[in-house]
């Protein structure tokens, strides 16, 4: 290395004296160490030492890479000829090169630093090249403009690591070019069309960009990855562009395309083809099929590694560089519809958006950001030694001198060491997440054979020989023969192949294969023809051996897997699945999953709200069936669940409402004046799966008041318009179901009266014309949202009513005889048979004593009238001594386990009706309390 230094520095003392000994001893050592390190930097100089003395005094500390662009156009801004603009451009691009050369050998710049420099360099110098050709063209052939006289612009869609920002020191770039409407040029001496003009343009371009010329070249252009490649036009139009990719895009095409950036400044013309590319590249579900097209990318590179002979290519061999790209963008392909987080060209950002979503764990973040730095360090430092394109260890003694001089190793065994740790490091975590190559392995397993097999006999054979239960056959073979008679397209047929050997063997292992394939086929019947759910299911056990488990443990799960394929991306993660939302946190949850969706976008809002319930409904209803949720938490899941899911609803009908008609005169802007009160299960906190919702609105707006928006209305008629858009957002069905069924019959006179009342009037009807009834749904009444001036005067007139003094005995009279009526009506099972929740002894028998009990002594023991559900009044009851202890015990465990029955039977979708024997014991018990009490 010192020899090859002496023999730049002999040739710069001839050349330029006089700039040598310009300089002190540290710099003239500085500088012969990288003529030593850099064939590319010592030649630079050698042809333009005069660029010494600005890189000493400024450059080599301050690179100013916000500047590149505005130093390239005051350079071209007197330049009238082609072959002028080449030289320009060629002799700034060697000029800065030679500056971060040296910064990255000497470490003067972080590698990350380095790689946005390079990127800077690149994108400004196509640029400039694109304006000057733009306005050179333009003057001679007039300016392409739209139909509607809009002048039309090239844009340069920079791919791969450039458009990442992540270009290496000698890389090739890869550039698509595009525009946004077709037209002709206008102020010409003859009219074109825009598309001949781009093209002309472009191929002027490239080769600007492209030609050797005595200063080198700019950058060697590749335009492969334009649609239909090589055989395609040069430049195309954003709809062409469009519909190329929605039509024949292929897979390699979108993991190209997660880099893709429009270069230069960013226009609305920008905006628009990022808008338009973003279907394509990002599924608005969860895309298991990238790993699938990934691996068989990483099959294509090994054998052209294996056919190349390629060694020590620290880029496309295993557990090279390629393959922490491919683990990145696996993630950004599969989720990046999902999380608009992971849209993003950089891998670095990509990686630490991730960490922070919980999808790579943070020794897997240290080791790939790790392993992939010294790769890419490695890389840019081969390539600064002589502008080459290589990713290839070096062969001669020179070159590992060099690359131990900058990376402060002892000797070439020491950089392979590490390089060889990385690598392995990183091949490991592909294995992982992208894996390998499922075609090599030609054996078929016995489940393939089961899942091809057509003969009985054949079939039985390989049960027997796998001591699986014999009766899976038949009904595997008429579910195959359906499939078959089935239109799912060949990747989907390609898919379900490759997927149902997987699920054959997870059902094996599972103690009743028969009985456990029945719910999970018919969740295969709706997701057959989706084939992104079938590559969910291929690519993770996990999810399978959930999928599996649920649909054992519970029919209503099995049916809303079938129903909502989404869900299945809930299956992913065990971890998170059986760890449900915390009670406290289901709004701040709820709220952070919709600021994924536009505000603006009604439609996808309501899509949203309807996902968020239904994730979380079989988050609660998995730790059910599973025992790690007890029957009173499911319930209180389950309610806060729906409250958080009203406080959203309630929102956004209040945007869309005062939007339209402003807001009622005199309120406060952090206030609504509305209210929802929820009765029955939602009041009591003991919510079911598919329960509705018994609500009541209320208002405290004034009468006679207006809106102050510009359709201006009455208060009242706006609480209306609000009550009506609130149960039209709960009704409404998406693709994703009714969010909840709302039934208002409770409000005051019921079907008959106002959908929303004011606050006083509903204080009068309570004291007023209230039935007893009405009183004993009070008992179960819950403020669930409102401003908390409501709160105060809803508790204030709900205590006032239910500590009225009653008679005992007409009260007792009154809630028995509601209670036989109900009976009357309600109670369907048959004779040896117990109605959970009708049957004397039952769920509603339970209701009645601790709302009778809170009715009758509430006047005397005011704390009766401030809890709204069963638990807490038989608790407090008992501590008063209006009911013995052993009796509010014996209630609560029959309530308790009534209601756990009733959850289990209705996972199970059966009627919530079991033999009497069953339930005896407990029923026994609560009809003689009830008898006490109330006859």
């Amino acid at each position: 290395m010192a020899a090859n230094a002496d023999n730049y520095w002999q040739r710069l003392s001839e050349t330029s004296p006089a700039i040598l000994s310009s300089l002190s001893d540290a710099q003239q050592q500085e500088l012969k160490a990288i003529i030593g390190l850099s064939d590319f930097v010592a030649t630079q100089l050698s042809r333009y030492p005069q660029w010494i003395a600005p890189l000493f005094e400024q450059e080599l500390n301050h690179l100013e890479r916000k500047h590149f662009a505005s130093q390239l156009q005051q350079l071209l801004a007197k330049v009238d000829d082609e072959e002028q603009c080449k030289q320009v451009l060629r002799q700034y691009r060697n000029r800065q090169m030679v500056c971060i050369a040296w910064r990255d050998f000497m470490g003067y710049a972080p590698l990350e630093q380095s790689l946005l420099d390079l990127s800077a360099l690149a994108e400004a110098l196509v640029i400039a090249g694109r304006d000057w050709l733009y306005d050179e063209m333009c003057a001679a052939l007039g300016t392409p403009t739209s139909a509607d006289g809009i002048a039309q612009k090239l844009l340069v869609i920079g791919m791969g690591k450039l458009g990442g920002r992540e270009l290496n020191f000698s890389s090739d770039i890869d550039l698509v070019f595009t525009f946004p409407e077709h037209g002709e040029t206008v102020g010409g001496r003859r009219s074109i069309e825009n598309q001949q003009f781009f093209i002309r343009m472009g191929q002027r371009l490239v080769n600007l960009l492209h030609q050797m010329t005595v200063d080198g070249f700019v950058y060697r252009v590749d335009m492969r990855l334009r649609p239909y490649g090589e055989s395609g036009p040069l430049v195309v139009s954003f709809s062409g562009l469009e519909d190329y990719y929605q039509e024949q895009g292929r897979d390699w095409e979108r993991y190209a395309m997660v880099k893709a950036r429009a270069l230069g400044p960013w226009t609305a013309a920008s905006d628009e083809l990022h808008n338009l590319l973003r279907p394509f590249v990002y599924r608005r579900y969860l895309d298991f099929s990238a790993i699938e097209s990934l691996r068989k990318m990483k099959g294509l590179i090994t054998q052209e590694v294996r056919r190349r002979k390629l060694t020590d290519n620290i880029k496309l061999g295993q557990g090279g560089i390629r393959e922490v790209e491919f683990v990145v963008q696996s993630f950004q392909l599969i989720r990046g519809g999902r999380e608009p987080s992971l849209r993003q060209q950089s891998l670095f950002a990509a990686i630490e958006t991730l960490y922070q979503l919980g999808q790579i764990e943070y020794l897997a973040l240290g080791e790939l950001k790790d392993s992939y730095l010294l790769l890419r360090r490695v890389e840019n430092l081969l390539q600064a030694i002589n502008d080459e394109q290589t990713q290839t260890l070096p062969t001669n003694e020179l070159d590992w001198q060099r690359l131990c001089w900058a990376l402060d190793a002892d000797n070439e065994m020491d950089i392979r060491q590490q390089i060889e740790s990385a690598m392995g490091r990183i091949h490991s975590h592909f294995k992982e997440t992208v894996g390998g190559n499922d075609q090599d392995d030609k054996n078929e397993t016995w489940a393939q054979q089961l899942w091809n097999a057509y003969e009985e006999e054949h079939a039985v054979a390989i049960l027997t020989e796998q001591g699986v239960e014999l009766q899976l056959w038949p009904i595997l073979n008429v579910w195959h023969e359906t499939v078959v008679r089935r239109t799912i397209g060949p990747r989907g047929r390609q898919t379900l192949d490759r997927l149902m050997p997987k699920l054959l063997c997870d059902l094996s292992a599972h103690s009743q294969p028969t009985k456990a394939f029945t719910p999970v086929s018919k969740v295969l019947d709706q997701i057959l023809t989706r084939t992104t759910y079938l590559e969910l299911l291929c690519e993770n056990p996990g999810a399978r051996q959930q999928l599996i488990s649920l649909c054992c443990a519970s029919p209503w799960i099995a049916e809303q897997l079938a129903n909502f394929p989404m869900l299945l991306d809930e299956l992913i993660d065990p971890s998170q699945l059986y760890d449900t939302t915390s009670l406290d946190d289901y709004g701040s949850e709820l709220r952070q999953y919709l600021l994924r969706v536009p505000e603006e976008d009604m439609e996808q809002q309501m899509e949203a709200l309807r996902q968020f319930k239904l994730s979380q409904q079989l988050k609660i209803a998995a730790a059910d069936v599973t025992g790690v949720l007890p029957v009173m938490q499911v319930s209180e899941h389950l309610t806060l669940l729906a409250e958080a899911i009203i406080e959203q609803v309630v929102q956004h009908a209040w945007l869309q409402i005062s939007a339209r008609h402003g807001v009622p005169e005199g309120i406060n802007a952090d206030e609504m004046g509305f209210a929802v009160v929820g009765y029955g299960k939602a009041g009591g906190l003991e919510l079911g799966y598919g329960s509705d919702l018994d609500l009541v609105f209320l208002h405290n707006g004034k009468q006679g008041k207006l809106t102050n928006g510009k359709r201006s209305i009455d208060v009242g008629h706006f609480y209306l318009k609000l009550a009506q858009r609130i149960l039209h957002l709960f009704s409404t069905r998406t693709s994703s179901g009714e969010l909840y069924e709302v039934d208002m019959r409770l409000r005051p006179s019921g079907a008959s009266g106002l959908l929303v009342s004011e606050i006083e009037n509903f204080g009068d009807y309570q004291r007023k014309e209230a039935w007893t009834w009405e009183h004993q749904a009070l008992v179960r009444a819950r403020f669930m949202f409102g401003d908390n001036a409501l709160l105060s005067q809803f508790n204030m007139i709900r205590a006032e009513v239910l500590e009225s003094s009653r008679d005992s005995v007409e009260l007792a009279h009154n809630v028995h005889k509601m209670r036989l009526k109900m009976r009357e009506h309600l109670l369907k099972a048959r004779d040896g048979m117990f109605d959970l929740k009708q049957s004397p002894g039952g769920i509603a028998d339970i209701e009645f004593i601790a709302q009778y009990l809170v009715l009758a002594n509430a006047h005397q023991y005011k704390v009766l009238a401030f809890w709204s559900d069963n638990a807490r009044i038989f608790e407090q009851l008992a501590e008063l001594g209006l009911i013995a202890m052993a009796d509010a015990q014996s209630l609560m465990q029959a309530y308790w386990y009534l209601r756990d029955e009733n959850h289990r039977l209705s996972l199970q979708q059966v009627d919530a009706i079991l033999p009497y024997a069953d339930v005896q014991l407990h029923a026994d018990k609560v009809v003689s309390i009830y008898q006490q009490i109330l006859t």
